[in-house]
């Protein structure tokens, strides 16, 4: 009798784990403010913001007449340039850029000072075109030591 106690009571005990693995973690850190600095007048700039949302990320808007300034006084490279600059935890975020791989650069903290998406892809985050398809594009690391592809992505999938 006491080998179906022992059972019973290990059945009780494994019954409660999957409840205690499904919590979230604890230490989660909440992901950092995104100020976007933005065109008033930019449909695409708010939708980026929009799927920086989605994705858990607080976000400041600061709407601005003088873009091209702010990406001056920030150090965004003039090739790498697009319709929109933000700052995230020390960063600078430039264009269309994937949430994904905003959450894995503040996960890697690579020595770099941001990254960036140059031009306007179809299917990038915000530049969705219902009837076209979604090109295929580079997210670019950029800093000191030059830039490189940080990620590949068609549309919104990483490749």
């Amino acid at each position: 009798m006491s080998a179906k106690l022992s059972r019973r009571a290990l059945f009780v005990v494994f019954a409660g784990l999957p409840m205690l693995s499904a919590a979230p973690a604890l230490d989660a850190a909440p992901l950092p403010k995104v100020v976007v600095h933005k065109d008033p007048n930019c449909g695409c700039c708010g939708a980026w913001v929009e799927h920086l949302r989605q994705a858990g990320f607080p976000v400041e808007v600061v709407e601005t007449n003088a873009i091209n300034r702010v990406k001056a006084r920030l150090g965004v490279p003039n090739d790498l340039a697009s319709c929109h600059t933000a700052e995230m935890s020390g960063y600078i975020i430039e264009g269309h850029v994937p949430a994904a791989s905003m959450q894995r650069l503040l996960a890697e903290r690579p020595d770099a000072k941001g990254l960036a998406v140059p031009d306007m892809p179809v299917g990038a985050p915000g530049m969705e075109a219902p009837g076209s398809p979604p090109e295929e594009y580079a997210v670019i690391l950029f800093g000191p030591s030059g830039q490189r592809q940080f990620a590949r992505y068609r549309g919104t999938q990483e490749l």
